[in-house]
This record gives C-alpha cells, structure tokens and sequence, in this order.
C-alpha cells in the first residue's frame, strides 16, 4: 500500500514571487570578516614590523582618496581633476593649526573640518558647472590654491616647511598614532559613505548620476545632494592630505597640490570598478601593490600606470569589480536593494523563467 502523495499549497492569490532584500549571506560574511579585520589591524603596531606599520598607514590614505572621488564621481556623477587641491588643503591647514599651538593629531581633524566649511560657499559656484566645465574648473581651483599657499611666509614658497610639532613624539609612538588616526579615518569615512549610499541621499545620488533631469522631474534636491557629497569627499581628501604629512613630516606645496593624487584616484576607481562600493578599495590595494613592486622605476612607472588606465577604460569600463558583478552577480557591500526569486509555491510548477542579470538583480 503506497503512502498518499501532497503537494505544496496553492500560493496565495496575487502573492508575489519576489522577495526585496538588502543583504545576503555573502554580504553578511563579508561584513563579519571586515569587522574582525578592523579590530586585527588596530593591534598592528604593537606586533608588526615598523615598515610594515609605515606601508599599511599608506593603504589605508589610498584607501581613502580612492572612496572619495568615487563618491564624488562614481555616485553624484562629478568627475574632478582637481581634487589635489583638498589633499594640500588638508596638509597645509594642519601645518598651520600647529604652528598656532594645537596638537598635530587635533590640527589633522581641525584642518580637515577647516576645509570642509571652505568647500561649502565653493560648491555654490562649482556645481552650476556641468561636465568637462567642472572637471576643468577643479583643476583651476587646485592651481589657484597652490599658488594662495605659496604666498604665506610659514610655507615660504615651493622651499615648504616641516611639521615641528610631530618632533615632540618618539619615532616608535608618532608611527603608531599616525598608523591608528589613517585607520580609524579609513574606517569611518568608508561606513559614513556607505550608509549614506543605503539611504535615500545615495538613491538620490545615483539617480542624479543617471539622469539628472528626471531626477528633478522627481523631486530630487539636485544641489544639495551634490553638495553634502562634493563637502564630505572634500572632508576625507583633507584627511588623507593631514595623514600623509603626518607619515612624511615636511611640507613642499608642489608635492601636495600636484595632479598626480587626482590621478591616482583616478586611476584605482577607474581600475578597482567605479559606482561601486567594493570597487575602490580593490583598486587601492592594486594599486598599492604595484607600487610597492615597481614604484622604484620612476617615470616608466608613471607610463605604466597611464596605460593601464587606458585599457581598462577601453576594454573594462567598470572596472575589475564591475566585471564581478554583471558576470556572477556577486555583492559583498550591498547599497542598493535586491530582487530575489522565490521558491516554487506548487509541487508541479515548471521552471521559474530566467531574469536578466542571474537569479539576484541590484536595485
């Protein structure tokens, strides 16, 4: 006597068969394993060698420019060439709050703060520019600021200065506290900007990014958006500018204000897969490691790195990370929402119909 055979229920009526999500198991691990990374890493000093201490310090103000220009590019759609000019801002304001009496490591997140409110009534005038105009523009106001710094007698001229107020450290100690400051700096402007990519100021971001006159047919405050993005990116580049004279003590305005930081953004968004997430920090740690390997070879380096660039934008427009994403699907730091199928309510049903994209989709 055979057993009677039951079916699945019935679904119910207009029940739908998708489910949004915003993470997944694989978000979820990687998000785990980056935590546990973060807190790994903040021990470094008291176990790893001092060279590796000054190498990582390093990443970690790559890591940094590279999420700000994406931020600034890869989701508000305003693409900079000028973006040096915060990275010296930043270095430049640090010099000068301790030469005024404050700490180095204060003076570092003053003088950051200091910038930002100078790129609040720059903004006003830079976003009515529109495409090349802006990136043209922010290479204008790079220039112009280099030339400003040039003028203060602290700094005199292209001779520079060095930050006195950092000898009062031990070598040993000014390593660690700078090591600490660039990771903590990395670590939270990289959760500012992915929280701000999870709400409704990054939907509006990317909306603007595709189309920023449906996105005012919307309702979308176009300006402001871009400008709380184009201030916080100008925020962390002179974060990044403070960190790097704290890893380098000494000052020279043509070293700080000089296109190529901009082009290294550039070059590990471009690389790393821009309007992604994941993207730029891949793009940092490329980056870093061909540095550390061939940075010794001086201008063949230089070409290197510019045609790379060059192929990737011609034959990997998103990037390695975002060759991941349209081939496998894969999402590790998930900003958007997701559309996942689900199972089949009825035993007999027959193939759920393949959506573009693979099974999960980003919204």
């Amino acid at each position: 006597m055979t057993a009677p055979v039951t079916s699945l229920p019935p679904a119910p009526t207009g029940a739908s068969p998708w489910v949004i999500e915003r993470w997944t198991r694989s978000s979820i691990t990687f998000a785990s394993a980056t935590v546990l990374l973060l807190a790994v890493l903040s021990l470094g000093p008291l176990w790893l060698q001092a060279g590796t201490v000054d190498r990582l310090t390093t990443l970690f103000i790559y890591v940094i420019l590279a999420v700000m220009w994406n931020a600034l590019a890869g989701y508000a759609g305003l693409v900079s060439i000028g973006h040096q000019a915060f990275f010296g801002l930043g270095a430049y304001a640090m010099v000068r709050l301790a030469d005024a009496g404050l700490g180095p490591y204060p003076a570092l997140l003053v003088g950051a703060m200091l910038v930002a409110l100078v790129a609040v009534p720059l903004a006003v005038f830079m976003l009515r520019l529109q495409g090349g105009e802006f990136a043209i523009g922010m290479w204008v106001v790079a220039a112009l600021a280099h030339l400003c710094v040039n003028l203060d007698t602290l700094v005199q001229g292209e001779t520079g200065t060095s930050m006195i107020a950092l000898q009062q450290y031990a070598a040993d100690d000014r390593r660690a506290y700078t090591y600490w400051a660039a990771l903590a700096a990395m670590a939270g402007l990289c959760w500012v900007v992915f929280w701000l990519l999870r709400s409704k100021v990054g939907t509006a971001a990317q909306a603007i990014r595709d189309n920023e006159t449906a996105a005012i047919s919307l309702g979308v405050r176009v300006v402001a958006i871009k400008r709380l993005v184009f201030v916080l990116s100008a925020f962390g580049c002179a974060i990044a500018g403070g960190l790097w004279l704290a890893t380098s003590i000494s000052f020279q305005p043509k070293t700080y204000f000089s296109v190529q930081w901009t082009a290294y953004m550039i070059f590990m968004v471009l690389v790393g897969g821009i309007g992604t997430m994941e993207g730029p920090i891949l793009g940092a740690l490329l980056f870093f490691a061909v540095e550390t390997l061939w940075g010794g070879q001086g201008v063949l380096y230089l070409i290197g790195l510019g045609a790379i660039a060059m192929l990737f934008a011609l034959f990997l427009p998103k990037g390695i990370w975002g060759a991941v994403q349209q081939r496998w699907d894969v999402h590790l730091l998930s900003a958007g929402y997701r559309v996942r199928s689900l199972p089949e309510h009825r035993a007999d049903a027959g193939p759920a119909t393949p959506q573009p994209g693979g099974r999960n989709s980003q919204a």
